[in-house]
């Protein structure tokens, strides 16, 4: 039997480490020994004296004067005392396996993706534990799709599922995929969150009416960041009686009953309004009107995605509503042009992001007005902009901060217009999928971009394996998307 350990509790088995056992203490008091591995058997080893035998204390003679001044006991011929005994060691220090050691589980799991360490989380306790730690989660949003949130009994009934692991995790945001009114009252009277802990909230492709989008935002009073995409069924008397003050940032697209009043209903009740998102078809140039001075101060990104009805007269109503935007998104206004971008550069001198992509109108010329203006721009996406050529980018290479540049399926870019990007030393990211007319000899050339991060050739024609070859030995630093 082994011996008790500190808490009663039986010792592990000793093992073996460097060759040697390490032998319990005995209980008679005389330390501890250890067993050599291949080392003879002790009958096999020469004889010894047996030590001295002492007397016990009580009963040995008083020592002589010499002894206790520091002498030898006559008796044995040992230092005073007796022979020195070893130290009696206290019971072994337990220490976790390093498999459950939550300082080093700490630094590990940092190494891990998110779906990693969900996976990581199934292993056992302990790791679910430390993995459970908000910092691990920390900027991610879940998504729960309708049918992920009940579970069939065996009666046939639903039930709402537990949802005390994203409480653990501390998630401050949601993305419902697919729900209805009920669902939601479902999910706030279920995730002990909801009212305070959760800020942002995203509903794709749902069925959420009016009522439901007012209970949501009147029960859930940490919500600042709304996101509605695909949400048919509230209209926008809903925005009106839901809208709250506390939001800063609103996403709305491929919601067909969003219109002009829509966009009125933001202006009013939003006036801390720092970013809006809106992909509306039917939005016309009188809604960015309705601006007012509130947003002008609070709002510093726009986005205005595929609002085919917005003109250059819309783009006057954003430049004198919103002077302090830092970032402009244009992408798809198909019928903005030259004089609209020219609005742009002349009263958004703090843009640091301009998206003109899927602008057909767009030419050379609304580069010039860029590139004369926005001397803060950093990232410019000039995607499918098909008017796009060589001479706009001559003008592009004098922007000594652009750091970000997307020319994708500009298809009249040639070798000679990657001559003048060269000059641009800032440039870390560069994006040329999908230029039909750039060749292996003009792309090699962006090797004296030696700062560059970020590279993408997809679907590019001049992209061979030997140009990827010779970028990884030229530009070893830099991230290749064939």
């Amino acid at each position: 039997m082994s011996s008790p350990g500190v808490n009663g509790d039986p010792k592990p088995p000793c093992l073996p480490r460097n060759g040697l056992v390490k032998l319990p203490g005995q209980p008679n008091g005389l330390g501890t020994a250890s067993i050599t591995k291949g080392t003879p058997a002790a009958k096999n080893r020469p004889c010894q004296p047996p030590p001295p035998t002492l007397p016990p204390p009580s009963l040995a003679a008083p020592p002589p004067r010499a002894a206790l001044a520091g002498g030898l006991c006559p008796q044995a011929g040992l230092p005073l005392g007796g022979p020195a005994l070893a130290p009696v060691p206290g019971p072994p220090v337990e220490r976790p396996p390093l498999a459950t050691d939550e300082k080093i589980l700490n630094g590990l799991f940092w190494y891990f993706s998110a779906c990693e360490r969900c996976v990581l989380a199934q292993v056992c306790k302990a790791w679910r534990r430390v993995l459970y730690q908000p910092k691990f989660w920390a900027g991610l949003t879940p998504v729960l799709h309708a049918k992920e949130l009940y579970t069939v009994l065996p009666g046939g009934e639903k039930e709402f599922v537990n949802l005390q692991g994203f409480a653990a995790r501390g998630f401050e945001g949601f993305c419902l995929v697919g729900v209805s009114d009920l669902d939601i009252c479902e999910f706030i009277d279920n995730y002990a969150l909801s009212k305070k802990g959760v800020k942002a909230m995203s509903l794709k492709r749902s069925t959420i009416t009016d009522a439901g989008l007012e209970v949501m935002l009147e029960q859930m009073q940490g919500v600042v960041r709304l996101e509605l995409s695909g949400c048919n069924d509230f209209t926008e008397a809903g925005l009106w009686s839901s809208l709250s003050a506390r939001i800063t940032s609103l996403s709305v697209s491929d919601c067909i009953n969003v219109a002009d009043d829509a966009i009125a209903a933001i202006s009013q009740l939003l006036p801390n309004l720092a970013e809006l998102s809106l992909q509306a078809y039917h939005v016309t140039d009188t809604a960015l009107a309705y601006f007012t001075a509130r947003q002008g101060h609070s709002t510093h990104t726009l986005r205005l995605l595929s609002c085919w009805e917005i003109t250059n007269h819309g783009v006057v109503n954003v430049v004198h509503s919103l002077p302090n935007l830092t970032a402009l998104s244009l992408s798809g206004c198909s019928k903005v042009t030259d004089d609209g971008v020219e609005l742009v550069a002349e009263n958004l001198r703090k843009l640091r992001s301009l998206d003109l992509s899927w602008c057909p109108r767009i030419t050379d010329m609304a580069l010039e007005y860029v590139a004369c203006d926005l001397h803060r721009l950093e990232e410019l996406v000039l995607d499918r902009c098909v008017r796009i050529t060589d001479t706009g980018l001559s003008y592009l290479s004098t922007m000594s901060s652009l750091r970000s540049l997307y020319l994708r399926w500009c298809c009249q870019v040639q070798d000679f217009g990657l001559k003048h990007l060269l000059a641009m030393r800032s440039l870390r990211l560069l994006s040329l999928a999908g230029c039909p007319l750039l060749t292996a000899t003009g792309l090699s050339g962006l090797v004296q971009l030696q700062e560059l991060e970020e590279l993408e050739l997809t679907n590019c024609p001049g992209a061979t394996p030997e140009l990827f070859k010779y970028f990884s030995q030229h530009l070893p630093r830099c991230l290749v998307v064939e």
